[in-house]
């Protein structure tokens, strides 16, 4: 879920655009790059990865002219690529969809909250869990961080959507759709967590390296 056209108040898209840029700075100071540089196929795999969510970003349903439905894969990417990686393709993501006339400037920095940070957050969250309280074990993983944790980050990042128009809408009528959207959130969450959760399997089984947040090591030579 994303915004297309400003139903927002100024002041909430002051805020967004300062929060985001925050946790961007933040990603930034950590250095993401640094592994791209050392790693010539990773550089490969996140650019592909990057371009691939934003063609899959194409695909969504626009009901009303200022939302869209369409899967994020905030989860996926954070769980392959880490949480700074993945905030950097989000930006880029937005940025590209902001280009090609999808999206407004004015709400980069609502959508990167919205569709990059509250998920991220969340399966950053998820995960930790998983990997410091649960089991290693990798259906453990793979159904707590994959279907689980994008069903979760999925609800977040559309209350989040939701949240922030019923506080700062200036429409009258988007809010009270905004309210109706509420309601379907449940529908977009086992989509996401199933897709997500595919993919991530995919990986696990054939490329478990690739992951990331993933230990082969502990979850698999050591069981």
């Amino acid at each position: 879920m994303s915004f297309a056209q400003s139903v927002l108040a100024p002041w909430a898209l002051v805020l967004t655009w300062l929060l985001s840029l925050g946790v961007i700075v933040w990603c930034l100071c950590l250095r993401p790059w640094q592994p791209l540089l050392d790693d010539t196929a990773l550089q490969h795999r996140w650019m592909a990865a990057t371009l691939a969510v934003l063609l899959m970003w194409q695909l969504r349903a626009q009901a009303v002219d200022w939302l869209t439905l369409h899967l994020v894969f905030t989860v996926l990417m954070t769980l392959v690529f880490k949480m700074p990686l993945a905030l950097i393709s989000n930006v880029m993501i937005n940025i590209a969809m902001v280009l090609v006339g999808r999206n407004e400037w004015a709400l980069l920095g609502a959508n990167v909250l919205v569709t990059g940070i509250v998920p991220a957050l969340i399966t950053g969250v998820v995960w930790r869990i998983v990997d410091r309280r649960l089991p290693d074990n990798l259906m453990v993983f793979l159904f707590a961080c994959g279907f689980f944790g994008a069903a979760l980050a999925t609800l977040g990042g559309g209350l989040a959507a939701v949240s922030l128009i019923m506080l700062a809408g200036t429409d009258p009528e988007a809010v009270y759709l905004a309210q109706e959207y509420a309601r379907f959130l449940p529908l977009l969450m086992p989509s996401e967590a199933f897709i997500t959760g595919m993919l991530l399997s995919i990986l696990l089984v054939y490329h478990p390296g690739w992951v990331a947040t993933f230990n082969d090591h502990r979850y698999i030579d050591m069981q």
